[in-house]
């Protein structure tokens, strides 16, 4: 049952990024969705969790997304799932700003992890300033939404 309702989220998050928010587009930078479910479940459920979920739901965005090779989201949003898992279970959760700048700080690493692993691949994205714009806009859209 649980394994259903996180493809049946997983599905939706995935039609909203390539549809709906693929449109809303503020100077070449648009928020990432599924980048958050990793990052939630993490916070939530631990490393394990957050690293099957962001497995998962990486790998949809990559069947979906052209451009990028297969396993590209996948492997970026299970890293990131895994240490926002790490650094939730040494955390007490004893104020409501704690799951909001993990979702931010994990959306920043998210980014430019994905940022990395592009470069490592020979893809065309480059580190540079608009990576902190893009980061930026991806972690403000992400930490308002992990409420």
């Amino acid at each position: 049952m649980r394994a259903l309702r996180i493809g049946t989220v997983v599905f939706v998050l995935v039609t909203l990024q390539t549809t709906l928010l693929a449109d809303l587009v503020l100077d070449k930078a648009h928020a990432d969705i599924v980048l958050l479910l990793p990052i939630a479940v993490g916070i939530a459920h631990g490393r394990d969790d957050g690293a099957i979920v962001g497995f998962a739901s990486g790998l949809a965005l990559d069947f979906v997304v052209h451009g990028t090779p297969t396993g590209f989201f996948a492997l970026g949003y299970t890293l990131v799932g895994y240490a926002v898992g790490m650094t939730q279970a040494t955390v007490l959760r004893s104020a409501w700003w704690i799951p909001v700048f993990t979702a931010l700080a994990g959306s920043v690493v998210g980014v430019l992890t994905l940022a990395l692993l592009a470069n490592v691949l020979g893809l065309s994205i480059g580190l540079n300033g608009h990576l902190t714009f893009v980061a930026a806009v991806v972690a403000i859209t992400n930490a308002a939404l992990v409420l």
